[in-house]
């Protein structure tokens, strides 16, 4: 259910915005009052979730970043502070699905690009949105990690170990923060109706859709719930937790 003033005065960060399960989330915070910092690769990506951040009257403020690069990241939670004055929630959720092909046929390239994006940027963009958080008193951080951070998907090492990573970044940086009003939390979807999965999937939804348990596929807007509730101070007594929204899918 929306609350349209739970996060009011509150600045969110959210990554892989430009579509999924990432514009859903953004788009939830602004409609539950927050200010909304949304990143992707490029602004005109981020167009349709501006668009629908400001049709609900949010306050929004768009970023190209490289998850992936440093001094981007760096520069995107320093403009968002400047923008805002504060961050409160940081969704760390860019990422990327890799090619199928079982571990010997994986090539270093392919290799390194699903660990930088999907574990290296989830770090650098922990660093930095922690770093701020110690600064101003607290804050809270999600991130994304799958079903596939807790169990093995044939085809899928580079994408399985990366996020089984954030799963331990999650937990180890929970315990680093929580003496300091900073909790951390992974979100593990499951097979949702996304553009990755379309990609994923080749466009044949149907065999993601006879993976779950409940027959159907997730929505963006019900991990976007979790994620909020996450951030909210109903989840106040939750940190380095990684929560399932799979239909029961890693089950």
């Amino acid at each position: 259910m929306s609350r349209p003033d739970r996060f009011t005065g509150k600045a969110a960060f959210v990554t892989g915005a430009a579509s999924g399960i990432g514009r859903a989330t953004a788009v939830a915070f602004a409609r539950e009052g927050a200010r909304v910092a949304i990143l992707d690769l490029s602004v005109d990506a981020l167009r349709p979730t501006t668009d629908a951040i400001r049709a609900l009257g949010g306050e929004v403020l768009v970023l190209a970043c490289d998850v992936s690069v440093p001094e981007q990241v760096e520069a995107a939670v320093a403009s968002t502070v400047a923008a805002f004055g504060r961050l409160d929630m940081a969704f760390n959720n860019a990422g990327v699905e890799n090619k199928a092909a079982p571990l010997a046929e994986i090539g270093l390239d392919e290799w390194d690009r699903i660990l930088d994006i999907n574990l290296r940027g989830t770090f650098l963009c922990m660093k930095h949105e922690i770093a701020q958080m110690l600064r101003q008193g607290g804050g809270v951080v999600v991130n994304t990690s799958s079903g596939a951070g807790i169990r093995g998907v044939a085809g899928g090492a580079s994408y399985a170990a990366s996020k089984h990573a954030i799963i331990g970044l999650t937990k180890s940086a929970a315990l680093d923060y929580a003496t300091s009003n900073i909790r951390v939390n992974a979100v593990l979807p499951g097979n949702i109706e996304t553009p990755m999965m379309d990609r994923f999937t080749g466009g044949d939804i149907q065999k993601a859709i006879d993976l779950e348990p409940v027959g159907r596929l997730g929505r963006p807007e019900e991990i976007a719930e979790a994620v909020l509730w996450m951030s909210s101070d109903l989840g106040a007594f939750v940190t380095g937790a990684a929560i399932s929204v799979d239909g029961g899918w890693s089950l």
